[in-house]
C-alpha cells in the first residue's frame, strides 16, 4: 500500500516476481477494495483495515494504527508465516514498528539502513547507515561494520569482505572523536579475527570500490545514497538535451549514446533498490518510496535472495562471533 504509486505499481511488480520464481510465494497486506483485482496461484491477500500515510508521524504509525497494512507485514514475519517483508512506505515508521514488533538481536543497539551502490570495478560497495540513525556512537559503527559483513558474504558471496570507515581522510588521526573511536574499535575487532578493516576511506571510495563496505553515520549516507540517485537522472536529462540540438550535437550524441546509455543503466539507483534493516529478528526491505514496477521488483528480489540464503542465521552467527569485541566495546563507551 505504501510509496509514492501504491498498488498500481506494487501490484504488477509482485506478478512480475512471482512469474520470475516459480517457487516463491507472497502474501499482499492491504486494504481488500485495493487488492480485490489481483490474482495468482501463489500469492494470498491478506487483509488489514488500516494504511500507515507517508507522512504519518511514527507515534501515530505505531500506537493509534495497530491494524496497518505494514503492521500486519511484519506480525506475519515475526510468527513465522513470512520470510521477509518488504515496504514502500514511511521509512520513520516502518523503522519504529519492525523494532517494535520483531525486537534486535542480542548485541545491537540500532538496526542500520543498508544497501549497494555502483562502483567503478563492476561490482557494488554495500554502505550503511543510510538514514535510520542521524547520530551514531562509536560503537554503533562497530555493529553496523559487524551486521555489514554478513550482509556481503551473504549476497555477494565474499569469505572476508573488507569494511572501511568514511572519514575526511585516510590517516587515523583525521575526523572527529566519534570517528576516532570508531576506528580504534575497528582495528581491536580486525585484530580479533571479527572484521577485514582496512582503515579510513574517503567519499569517492564508494564509488571506486576501495572496500566491499563503507560505514557511516544516516545523515552522511543519505547524503551519499540521494547523490548517487541523482546521476542517472542527469545523464537522462544531458541525452535529451543533446538530442534536440543542432544536427552536429545529434550525430556526437548519437556516437556517445551507447556508452552514455549503458553507464546510464549501470547507476540506475532502481536496480540497487531494497535496502535492509540490519540488526533485527526478521528479514525486513525498505524500497524507495518514488520506486517505480522495475524498482519495487528489485526489491522484492533482493528479500528473495536473502530469505533464500539464510541471512537472518548468518547475521546472527556472525554477531554471535563477534561478541566479545562487541561487549568489550559497549563496557568501554
Amino acid at each position: 500500500m505504501g510509496g509514492d504509486h501504491g498498488v498500481g505499481t506494487t501490484l504488477p511488480a509482485c506478478r512480475a516476481f512471482l512469474d520470475r520464481h516459480p517457487d516463491a510465494r507472497l502474501l499482499l497486506v492491504g486494504l481488500p477494495h485495493s487488492l480485490a483485482g489481483f490474482s495468482h496461484a501463489r500469492a494470498t491477500l491478506v487483509p488489514a483495515s488500516e494504511v500507515v500515510a507517508m507522512d504519518d508521524p511514527i507515534e501515530v504509525a505505531l500506537r493509534r494504527k495497530k491494524d496497518s497494512s505494514m503492521r500486519v507485514a511484519l506480525d506475519r514475519v515475526k510468527d513465522g508465516t513470512a520470510a521477509a517483508a518488504v515496504s514502500a512506505g514511511n521509512t520513520g515508521a516502518l523503522m519504529a514498528i519492525s523494532r517494535y514488533v520483531l525486537k534486535t538481536m542480542d548485541g545491537i543497539d540500532r538496526p542500520a539502513i543498508a544497501t549497494q551502490l555502483p562502483n567503478a570495478r563492476g561490482g557494488v560497495t554495500t554502505v550503511l547507515d543510510l538514514g535510520a540513525n542521524v547520530d551514531c556512537s562509536a560503537e554503533h559503527l562497530l555493529q553496523f561494520a559487524v551486521m555489514g559483513s554478513a550482509l556481503v558474504s551473504v549476497l555477494n558471496n565474499v569469505k572476508d569482505p573488507s569494511v572501511g570507515l568514511l572519514n575526511i581522510g585516510e590517516e587515523v588521526i583525521k575526523g572527529n572523536e566519534t570517528i576516532k573511536r570508531a576506528g580504534e574499535l575497528l582495528r581491536s575487532a580486525a585484530a580479533s579475527g571479527d572484521l577485514n578493516f582496512f582503515g579510513n576511506v574517503e567519499g569517492n571510495d564508494i564509488f571506486k570500490g576501495t572496500v566491499d563496505i563503507v560505514v557511516c553515520d544516516g545523515f552522511v549516507g543519505n547524503v551519499a545514497l540521494k547523490a548517487t540517485e541523482g546521476v542517472a537522472a542527469m545523464i537522462g536529462e544531458f541525452l535529451r538535451a543533446e538530442f534536440s540540438r543542432n544536427l552536429l550535437t545529434r550525430l556526437v550524441a548519437v556516437v556517445a549514446y551507447p556508452v552514455l546509455a549503458a553507464f546510464k543503466r549501470r547507476v540506475d539507483h532502481r536496480r540497487y533498490n531494497g535496502a535492509a534493516l540490519l540488526g533485527l529478528r526478521g528479514l525486513v526491505f525498505k524500497s524507495h518510496g518514488s520506486a517505480d514496477q522495475l524498482g519495487f521488483g528489485f526489491a522484492l528480489e533482493r528479500a528473495y535472495d536473502s530469505a533464500r540464503n539464510n541471512l537472518l542465521d548468518r547475521v546472527q552467527a556472525r554477531i554471535a562471533h563477534a561478541t566479545p569485541a562487541l561487549a568489550g566495546a559497549a563496557a568501554v563507551g
